[in-house]
């Protein structure tokens, strides 16, 4: 008997009606993006992957964290909360008209003490950190073209059982269309390749949002 369970559109919003559901802050925050970024908006993470990431960041009592694409803050207003006291996040982004609205909530929110922000280059920006630099946990939300490097970049400074989430493993369901060969299709797959093959990482994807692949590091 197969264990798979297509997910239909009725069985998806079923799917969502279960979860914890936000608090008027993150309704306020996905509304005020939709209001600002107009069709960008859909660069922000769905509600539900914001559930995940805090989950996942509580649960493995994570201190440090990396998120690579902050946009306007929703995915990191999400995992600061769920930091522990003196619990850090930085964020890497490159868009100072984003990231303006990220700041104002996670001022309203009570965590931009925990989250510190940096504008430029995220390789750049992750190269540039002391040597002694450990994270626990890793997102990865920006350019896919660069994915890759953003990967090894975090494993580098990622603790030993440290989790890295990459969003978009999915792509819209564009990674199994052979006649879609544009540059941000093929670095999809070829993160997605490099991930299944790392035989420094336990990894698994799944199907919440435009699929997640979660890796934690052996060793």
């Amino acid at each position: 008997m197969s264990k798979y369970t297509p997910i239909d559109d009725a069985l998806h919003a079923y799917l969502l009606k279960h979860r914890t559901p936000d608090d008027a802050l993150l309704e306020e925050l996905q509304e005020e993006t939709r209001r600002l970024m107009g069709r960008r908006a859909v660069m922000q993470i769905a509600p539900e992957e914001g559930t995940l990431l805090a989950l996942l960041v509580a649960s493995i009592g994570a201190r440090n964290v990396v998120e690579v694409g902050t946009f306007t803050g929703y995915s990191a207003l999400c995992m600061a909360r769920a930091l522990p006291p003196g619990g850090k996040l930085l964020a890497c982004d490159v868009s100072e008209e984003y990231t303006a609205v990220a700041r104002r909530f996670w001022q309203k929110a009570g965590v931009a003490d925990r989250i510190e922000l940096v504008l430029g280059p995220a390789a750049d920006t992750l190269r540039a950190l002391p040597a002694e630099t450990r994270f626990d946990f890793g997102f990865i939300d920006a350019d896919k073209s660069s994915y890759t490097t953003y990967y090894e970049e975090i494993l580098r400074r990622l603790r030993p059982g440290g989790l890295i989430a990459i969003d978009n493993v999915l792509w819209n369901g564009q990674v199994l269309r052979e006649t879609d060969q544009t540059d941000d299709t093929r670095a999809i797959r070829a993160i997605n390749d490099h991930v299944a093959a790392d035989r420094r990482v336990q990894s698994v994807m799944i199907g919440v949002s435009d699929g997640i692949t979660l890796a934690r590091k052996l060793g």
